[in-house]
């Protein structure tokens, strides 16, 4: 009995070591600096934010997206090429974070941009931003500021983003939907007639 009781005690030994929790990596917060697609890369070169055209044999040359003023920096960029009316475009998405503390009030404010190039132009073809502000509060209930409370609201301008599979876009918002198309004789996006 004895020994069974023994083998019993080293085996629960043996299985609890074994049976730990498995560590799991850290996630990683890196975030994407260059985003590159055919011969194009958007980076931050300086203060500048740009698209830098590489072709071979002649000189890099770049489109400047943005100068870059405050602390504020693109992050999550991504870069695509697709087709709209029989024309190769490229578009440009990242996001913008910042953060405006007080002792009462707290704003994360993160921007969304998608930017459509034209590249043998160098030509800006259209533009969206959507903003998402996330404020918390803390309001007082009295006069005298005894009594408080924390609330907590989110605040959104602009559109959201979509870009169609024929190469049209679609902006969205909670009251209204806008569709653009691709006009090639005036290089740029025009809106869609509404049906009648």
């Amino acid at each position: 009995m004895k020994k069974l009781f023994i083998l019993f005690a080293v085996a629960l030994t043996i299985t609890a070591s074994f049976a730990q929790k498995k560590k799991t990596p850290a996630k990683s917060s890196k975030t994407a600096s260059v985003a590159k697609v055919d011969n194009l890369t958007a980076e931050i070169k300086g203060k500048t934010f740009q698209l830098t055209i590489s072709d071979k044999g002649k000189p890099a040359d770049a489109i400047v997206v943005k100068e870059l003023t405050n602390d504020v920096k693109p992050i999550d960029m991504k870069l695509s090429s697709f087709m709209a009316n029989g024309t190769k475009l490229y578009l440009l998405q990242w996001t913008e974070k910042s953060n405006t503390k007080t002792d009462l009030k707290t704003e994360d404010i993160t921007m969304m941009y998608s930017v459509i190039y034209e590249i043998t132009t160098k030509k800006q073809v259209f533009s969206n931003y959507q903003k998402t502000t996330n404020i918390v509060e803390k309001v007082f209930l009295d006069r005298n500021k005894t009594a408080s409370e924390t609330q907590e609201k989110v605040r959104k301008e602009g559109f959201e983003f979509v870009l169609n599979p024929d190469g049209s876009v679609t902006q969205k918002s909670k009251n209204q939907e806008n569709k653009w198309l691709y006009d090639v004789a005036k290089q740029e996006y025009v809106e869609a007639k509404k049906k009648k």
